[in-house]
């Protein structure tokens, strides 16, 4: 079996372009694999899509209870914001709620994805801060728990009580000894795991009957929140809000750097997790789009669901010059899995 396979096309006129490769799989909760496309034993580092494992232990440790977290606070847990106000006041509000600040996140200041935030700070001659990093509701998080568990102040670090307990939730639903781990963009440990791992994660996610009561109240409470608040996950114009909004049912879905997605199915008791090979957005996008209309769960002419599947390329002059398309095997038509 090739590592990795060719999975969407790049089309200018007549000519084939370009080709993306990548590698994609579907398992149920027990891991068993559904489908599969490349090497789904290769390994992986997540990043972002794996928020939603990274917040398992700030429910389950009582944490959130304890201090009040209510959806949205959750929502942006699991987020990639781009740091739209919707997304700043809500960090702000949150850590003053625990008598915490902008210098308690350990995540770096980034420069806002929100053009109107961005325009702003430009404007006033600003520098961003670290409540406009896109991974800081997940880090107003980890203090939520580090604050819970009266740990250091240095909870990044992967010794660090809040680093373990994410550890211990995440080779639990993969069902997988981590291979170690890098430090992610906002500086937190970033867990590595096999393709067939991270979407076992996001099966024990959407059926989560094997785990504990405790963690299958975790599991439904962050999948809510996402699902209700998809505007906070990640933003206006952004694959993840988009696409949850353009499915009925409560698939979630979140995207990770370097080509990394990441789905999960409670309709289907599926997870489904895929990588560009050349770490590129919209060929993850693009293989997302497919896997989704595929599964039923998405419908390949709705708007935001064919702006990931079929989009048109133009020039400079706002003519058509071509469109990228999931590869014909790959897709299969939109044939059902």
């Amino acid at each position: 079996m090739s590592d990795w396979v060719n999975v969407a096309e790049v089309w200018r006129g007549a000519f084939l372009e370009s080709t993306h490769q990548g590698c994609a799989v579907i398992c149920d909760s027990a891991g068993q694999v559904i489908a599969e496309w490349g090497n789904s034993a290769t390994t992986i580092l997540p990043r972002s899509s794996c928020k939603m494992i990274q917040a398992l232990p700030l429910i389950e440790s009582g944490a959130a209870a304890r201090f009040g977290l209510g959806t949205e606070q959750l929502a942006l847990a699991c987020a990639s914001h781009q740091a739209a106000d919707i997304h700043v006041e809500r960090v702000t509000r949150w850590l003053a709620d625990l008598d915490l600040g902008e210098p308690d996140l350990r995540c770096g200041p980034q420069v806002p994805r929100d053009p109107k935030v961005h325009a702003e700070l430009i404007k006033c001659g600003c520098g961003p801060d670290k409540r406009h990093n896109n991974c800081s509701g997940k880090h107003s998080g980890f203090l939520t728990l580090n604050k819970h568990l009266a740990g250091g102040a240095e909870y990044v670090q992967p010794d660090h009580p809040v680093q373990q307990a994410v550890l211990a939730a995440f080779e639990e639903m993969t069902d997988e000894t981590s291979a170690g781990h890098a430090i992610d963009h906002c500086s937190a440990p970033n867990f590595a795991t096999s393709l067939k791992g991270l979407a076992t994660a996001m099966a024990q996610m959407a059926d989560p009957s094997r785990q504990s009561a405790r963690r299958q109240a975790a599991a439904k409470t962050l999948l809510t929140a996402m699902k209700q608040h998809p505007d906070l996950v990640a933003g206006e114009g952004r694959a993840c809000t988009e696409l949850m909004r353009a499915m009925p049912g409560p698939t979630v879905v979140k995207t990770g750097a370097e080509g990394v997605f990441a789905a999960i199915l409670p309709e289907r008791g599926f997870g489904v997790a895929l990588k560009a090979r050349d770490g590129g957005t919209r060929a993850a996008e693009n293989m997302m789009a497919a896997l989704l209309v595929r599964l039923g769960v998405a419908d390949a002419a709705d708007p935001m669901v064919a702006k990931r599947l079929t989009p048109v390329i133009r020039n400079f002059a706002g003519i058509e010059v071509g469109k990228i398309r999931p590869d014909a095997a790959f897709f299969a038509d939109g044939a059902h899995i």
